[in-house]
């Protein structure tokens, strides 16, 4: 089902997708590929919006910055200096995190109308991403589809093509709040991951993955994820095939349980210390699956590189449940 959710200042028009099974009910925008909501029952059947969003098209204009539910591209997460080699030439991108680009620049895919068609159980959105959008080499054809399982589990697949080499890391930025409301640093996270990226203040990685055991970022077992959370974690299982489990979120309170699996080998765990109002900083979590960041300006990490005539595909599975 969808309707007509609002127009942006050039006259596009912005509609909303509504996706419905197993229990689950979640919406969708055409402008940049937003999961406004989700909402998914607790242990006694009671339904809460479990996603932060904006209940109107003029809230994600005038707040950008938090990325809440978007669909980010064409490079998720940060390159260093906003430039990086390719085949023997540097690219430069426009620098809009201090001195470094962030989720594919001021005007990435979060901000960008997608056209939406449907399918089985769900959408698919899709738009050509120009060369030279936003200083990334290539033409790129890229889409991403939306469905609900049979178990209302939220499925996003992502696929690119692109005519000349160019690097690509996709995700979705959306914060989770299972308790529908309030602060969520009381979830109990775990990831299975043994290894992070440290970073520098600008959130860079400065070397090589580290160790997790003794330290704060050790989430292999679950407990309380508390604050002060911008870091990548190097998934153990590494780059896959098909969605392998690495995270689970619980909300104790509610009982519900937000269980994700990717054929990404990294996820990003943001506390949202930063988020501004009308949100309060830990209002949700979000937990984005994707490369590396800074990855093309460091071969020791897995590639982020698409040529001619391969095919870039990801695909991350959000399953509900209640425990």
């Amino acid at each position: 089902m969808s309707e007509l959710f609002g127009t942006l200042p050039d006259g596009s028009a912005v509609h909303r997708w509504t996706l419905e099974r197993g229990g689950v009910r979640v919406r969708v925008l055409s402008y940049g590929g937003v999961v406004q909501s989700a909402e998914v029952p607790d242990r006694d059947w009671a339904r809460a919006d479990v996603v932060l969003g904006f209940p109107d098209l003029d809230g994600y204009l005038r707040h950008p910055e938090p990325f809440l539910g978007a669909l980010v591209g064409r490079y998720a997460n940060r390159i260093a200096g906003a430039r990086f080699p390719l085949d023997g030439r540097t690219y430069s991108l426009e620098p809009n995190n201090g001195p470094n680009s962030l989720h594919g620049g001021s005007r990435g895919f979060d901000k960008r109308v997608w056209d939406v068609e449907p399918v089985e159980h769900g959408v698919r959105l899709s738009r050509v991403s120009p060369h030279g959008e936003e200083g990334f080499p290539g033409r790129l054809e890229v889409s991403a589809t939306y469905t609900l399982d049979g178990d209302g589990a939220l499925r996003i697949v992502y696929e690119a093509v692109t005519d000349a080499p160019t690097v690509v890391n996709l995700t979705n930025h959306s914060y989770w709040n299972l308790a529908g409301s309030g602060n969520a640093g009381g979830h109990e996270l775990s990831i299975a991951a043994s290894r992070y990226t440290p970073v520098d203040a600008d959130l860079i990685p400065t070397g090589a993955p580290e160790t997790v055991e003794g330290s704060r970022f050790d989430f292999r077992e679950s407990r309380k994820v508390g604050s002060g959370y911008d870091h990548n974690f190097v998934l153990d299982k590494g780059v896959t095939h098909t969605p392998v489990e690495v995270a689970e979120l619980h909300d104790p309170a509610s009982g519900r349980l937000l269980t994700v699996s990717t054929t990404e080998p990294g996820l990003q765990l943001y506390t949202a210390d930063h988020l501004g109002a009308p949100f309060a900083p830990g209002d949700g979590i979000a937990l984005e699956t994707q490369h590396f960041p800074d990855s093309p300006n460091r071969p020791d990490f897995p590639s982020t590189r698409l040529r001619p005539g391969e095919g870039y595909r990801s695909e991350t599975v959000y399953r509900f449940s209640v425990r």
